[in-house]
């Protein structure tokens, strides 16, 4: 179940950023999406002490949640920069 709970996440997260940053290429939008599942399987798997098929923790979504976003956020502002540059 942890599994599937941090796939969804992953890939709502990514499709968020894709939409708060305005990104309109399809592959552009699923490099965001994939980037935001793996992110979200390692951060929570590890916080969930390396568990994946059983439950969830809290902790472990909410690690989940922070990191994932944080990567996300981090992935624009690298891309951004060199767009700039």
């Amino acid at each position: 179940m942890a599994l599937l709970v941090l796939i969804v996440l992953g890939a709502t997260l990514g499709w968020l950023a894709s939409i708060i940053a305005r990104t309109e290429a399809p592959g552009a939008i699923l490099r965001q999406i994939a980037g935001g599942v793996a992110v979200s399987l390692l951060a929570g798997g590890v916080a969930n002490g390396g568990t994946m098929l059983g439950s969830l923790s809290f902790f472990g979504l909410g690690v989940a949640l922070a990191v994932t976003a944080v990567a996300l956020v981090l992935y624009h502002a690298i891309l951004r920069r060199l767009a700039e540059a």
